[in-house]
This record gives structure tokens, C-alpha cells and sequence, in this order.
């Protein structure tokens, strides 16, 4: 079997683009390991094609594009699995617990609605740049937009019922 050699203008974009796109894919899974999985996985299919995409001038929204389709791919399986009683112990502790409800807010909204609010929020694109990342209608980033706000603003709300950012009279 013959070996494949990188060209140098992909080893570049590896190198040079890399860390933002562990970022995204954090930002996507709230997960180290299988954002480094997906980044990974995209750049291996990347580099298959490379030739092909590097004359489109987009290499980057291409590798975007096979992170966001592999985890909503993976979402859609991971509902077939049966549920556990008891979930694993977290390995690490988080950081703040602010940081942590946000993460953990983010993480508990469907997949679909985390993606929208990555690519609106973290890449802060526009709607119709969301919807050719996603690969939906602009009317389709907009509902999933609506709703993860919904769906985060909910899993935010203080525990005593008062609006976030709201003070109640003294």
C-alpha cells in the first residue's frame, strides 16, 4: 500500500487552522475528547479530497461542514443507545460554576439547536452563512436559533423562579 503524502499547502492549513477548529468543535460537543475525534476525522477526509476543495477557495467551511454533519450523525445514533441507571462519574471538575451551568445548559439542548447557536453565536455567522454550514433553510436556523434561546434561557433561570437579571422590590 502505497503512503500518502500531504501537500504542503494542506500541512499549512492543518497547522495554521487547527486550533480554531478544536474551538468550533468544542464550542459543538462541550466534549474535549470527541471534539479532537471530529476535528480529526474531518481533516483525515479533508485531506483525501484536498486537491479537489483547495481550487474552491473554502477549505475551511468545508472541514466546518463535516464536523457539524458527523456530530449531528453521531446525536442521531447515540439515540439508539440504551440508557444506563447510574451515568459515569466526571473525570474533571469544572472550572466555575457559572462556566459549567452555561456548558452544561448548552450541552442539554437537542443537537440541531446546539449547532444553530454555534454557528449564529461562536462563528457568529449570518443566518444564511448557518444555513449553508448546516445545510438547512434559513427559516430552519431561524426556529432552531428561537428555540435553543428558549430551551437555554429556561435551563438558566434561577431556581426561585425570578427572571434572569431581574430584581425583585425590596
Amino acid at each position: 500500500m502505497a503512503r500518502w503524502e500531504a501537500p504542503e499547502a494542506f500541512a499549512l492549513f492543518v497547522r495554521d487552522r487547527h486550533p480554531e477548529l478544536l474551538r468550533f468543535a468544542y464550542a459543538l460537543t462541550a466534549d474535549r475528547y470527541l471534539a479532537e475525534d471530529l476535528v480529526q476525522d474531518a481533516l483525515e477526509r479533508t485531506g483525501i479530497a484536498w486537491r479537489r476543495i483547495h481550487r474552491h477557495d473554502d477549505p475551511e467551511g468545508y472541514v466546518r461542514r463535516i464536523i457539524v454533519n458527523r456530530f449531528l450523525n453521531r446525536a442521531r445514533s447515540l439515540r439508539r443507545e440504551r440508557l444506563v441507571e447510574h451515568p459515569p462519574e466526571r473525570s474533571v471538575e469544572p472550572d466555575s460554576s457559572a462556566e459549567d451551568a452555561i456548558w452544561q445548559a448548552l450541552a442539554g439542548i437537542p443537537p440541531a439547536q446546539r449547532a444553530a447557536i454555534v454557528a449564529r453565536y461562536y462563528l457568529d455567522l449570518t443566518e444564511a452563512q448557518a444555513a449553508l454550514l448546516l445545510g438547512c433553510a434559513v427559516g430552519t436556523v431561524k426556529s432552531n436559533t428561537s428555540r435553543a434561546l428558549t430551551n437555554l434561557r429556561a435551563r438558566l433561570a434561577p431556581a426561585d423562579g425570578t427572571a434572569a437579571g431581574k430584581r425583585e422590590p425590596a
